[in-house]
């Protein structure tokens, strides 16, 4: 079952957010503590009103617990929601490196998706993308965005499959990224 994300489920959707960015998690945290960097997106995923909240994530949950996540927002919010992350890594570690512009206004951004390893192959990471884009179209938002590293053709054969195609090709935390757009019908 797709359910919204509630502030309890940071213990189990931080760890599902970490296969889908721990790296990145680490550089904006500026340590490679992970004791740190967890307490830092638990604490961000119970807040409203950031990019890594609870408020922007879709839970998949079976009898045997979550096993899968996504986190998707309006791109145009993008500095909005980013700020409180920024601010709260700064007063906790003293960094707070901001990466690049991953989305723009007029995309619903599927910041990450992941899905526990025991439960990858069995399609719900496609039910948690098309849960985000159903979201995106609701919001009226024209189309639906996401970046998958150039070192992953696996996950963009997926998100192609599913109808996404790239639109270029950007930086981005130290990588590349193809940057993939689905335009949404009922937007």
């Amino acid at each position: 079952m797709i359910r919204p994300a509630t502030p309890n489920d940071a213990p189990a959707a931080v760890p599902l957010l970490f296969l889908a960015m721990e790296e990145i998690a680490r550089k904006i945290s500026g340590t490679n503590d992970m004791q740190v960097v967890t307490h830092i997106f638990e604490h961000l995923f119970r807040e409203p009103a950031n990019q890594y909240s609870f408020e922007n994530t879709l839970i998949y949950e079976s009898d045997k617990g979550v096993s899968g996540m996504i986190i998707g927002y309006d791109g145009g919010r993008l500095h909005e929601l980013r700020k409180p992350v920024l601010d709260y890594i700064r007063w906790q570690t003293g960094a707070g490196v901001c990466p690049e512009d991953e989305t723009q206004p007029g995309e619903f951004y599927l910041d990450s998706i992941a899905v526990a390893p025991g439960n990858q192959g069995k399609g719900i990471g496609g039910q948690l993308i098309n849960a985000a884009v159903e979201r995106a179209a609701g919001e009226g938002i024209p189309k639906a965005g996401l970046l998958v590293s150039t070192d992953n053709p696996a996950a963009q054969r997926l998100y192609e499959r599913m109808g996404f195609q790239v639109e270029y090709t950007i930086p981005f935390a130290g990588g590349r990224y193809h940057h993939l757009v689905k335009k949404l019908q009922s937007a």
